[in-house]
């Protein structure tokens, strides 16, 4: 287990340097001077030109630059943002937390509403049900996800009014930031209000949430009903049956936990697909996450918040791919024994 760890140790190290040479290569295709989309200083002084040239080694070969974007890039260092004139690293940290908040709001409802839905879909005699799930599922997974936030946005929010369409909360309350996940730090104010500025946050988290979560959820659904028919199908389950076991308990203590390992790999999969549908919904319901961050960089054309959040969210793809698949193969027993038979 240590070797195929330490392999995918080297694949995270392996692709986060090639898209930092990518992203080094993007560079040079900018309409700008190297050293000004690299650093976000527009007119340096002599010293801060010189102190430049010595950080990236401009002066010196192509490699030898990239070896220096590559080191500054790692200690932290993603420049200054052309706009507000402060450091890309310390704005990629404040928005950060609202995007994982919004993506784990989104994940929550996903799993939630999609496993009990598909294990229903496998275990129903009847095909009409079936086929209204499917349907419902296939409909969710090709709908456009602006034209299904900005619909929402307008019949829940515009036209009945129950739900707010933008922000993260109502700016009139006054949370201080802890963990950065707006919905924890509101219980964990000390305010006398933090009850109605949870709810309120609560509020407008759902339209971004669910909209963010339909295309998950119907993957869930659809991943989880040819799991579980599958599972269902195994000679461990006849067993169970045979020994008079309840079906309820079959399906909790053997099937479901079975059926949950491919759903497991396919959300790995689709990861690179969610992040994109979360930077459409942030900026459709203006969440102050990464999404809507770097694309308001991309209408400014603040180059070191467009490197700065390409690299970080990319950078955050591979890992949680990674991780996935490391989950993966330890829930696996199949790929347990084919991961030690190599070894």
């Amino acid at each position: 287990m240590a070797i195929y760890l330490l392999r995918r140790f080297n694949l995270f190290l392996a692709t986060s340097l090639l898209m930092l040479l990518i992203l080094f290569y993007v560079t040079a295709m900018f309409p700008v001077d190297r050293a000004f989309a690299l650093t976000g200083i527009e007119n340096p002084s002599a010293a801060e030109a010189m102190q430049i040239i010595a950080d990236y080694r401009l002066d010196k070969s192509e490699f030898s630059q990239f070896l220096a974007f590559v080191d500054q890039r790692l200690s932290g260092n993603l420049g200054i943002s052309v706009t507000s004139q402060q450091p890309v690293a310390h704005e990629l940290t404040s928005v950060m937390p609202a995007s994982f908040e919004l993506a784990a709001f989104a994940a929550m409802l996903a799993l939630l509403l999609g496993v009990p839905l598909g294990v229903l879909a496998s275990l129903n005699q009847h095909k009409l049900t079936q086929h209204a799930i499917m349907a419902i599922t296939l409909t969710g997974y090709s709908i456009p996800v602006f034209w299904l936030g900005l619909s929402l946005a307008l019949w829940f929010g515009v036209e009945l009014g129950w739900l707010p369409i933008s922000g993260q909360i109502n700016l009139l309350y006054e949370i201080k930031p802890v963990t950065g996940f707006m919905l924890i730090d509101t219980l964990l104010s000390d305010s006398e209000y933090r009850i109605p500025a949870f709810k309120d946050a609560l509020s407008h988290i759902v339209l971004p949430g669910i909209t963010l979560a339909i295309l998950p959820f119907t993957v869930v659904v659809r991943i989880t009903r040819a799991a579980m028919m599958n599972v269902m199908n195994q000679t461990f389950i006849r067993a169970a049956e045979a020994r008079g076991l309840a079906t309820a308990t079959i399906i909790v203590r053997h099937a479901l936990p079975n059926a949950l390992i491919p759903l497991l790999k396919h959300l790995g999969l689709m990861l690179g697909a969610f992040a994109s549908y979360a930077i459409v919904v942030e900026v459709i319901f203006s969440w102050p996450g990464v999404g809507s961050w770097l694309v308001s960089g991309i209408y400014q054309r603040d180059y070191t918040v467009i490197l700065g959040g390409v690299l970080a969210v990319s950078v955050l793809i591979i890992f949680l791919s990674i991780l996935i698949e490391v989950l993966h193969t330890a829930s696996n027993p199949l790929s347990r024994k084919e991961l030690y038979a190599s070894n």
